[in-house]
């Protein structure tokens, strides 16, 4: 069986901050439909730019979101990788898991 591996804490708690916002979980629900032009995402939540961009960015540098200029417009994407490694964490902490095994946590 393959052992269960812990993201680094500082990375998740980076994720799990990004995360704690609606605003931003309306994003990352937004863009799981693919990647979206900051003008559709201010259309969609209905957002001031420049706090559409304070989210963007709280999201980009968490990881979590990548953006690409085309012209004038940013496309946003979700950063996949960032959102198994939280999906990750949460398997590995989930209780019952570790089968009586406390290596990495208590007695190690």
């Amino acid at each position: 069986m393959a052992a269960t591996t812990f993201p680094e804490i500082g990375n998740a708690a980076r994720v799990f901050h990004a995360l704690s916002d609606e605003t931003r979980l309306e994003i990352v629900r937004l863009l799981s439909h693919g990647e979206r032009c900051v003008c559709e995402l201010q259309g969609a939540l209905d957002a001031a730019q420049s706090r559409l961009s304070f989210h963007l960015k709280t999201l980009k540098d968490a990881g979590v979101v990548s953006d690409r200029r085309e012209g004038r417009w940013v496309y946003y994407a979700l950063n996949r990788d960032a959102l198994d490694e939280i999906a990750g964490f949460a398997v590995a902490v989930k209780p019952g898991k570790h089968a009586g095994s406390c290596a990495q946590a208590c007695c190690s």
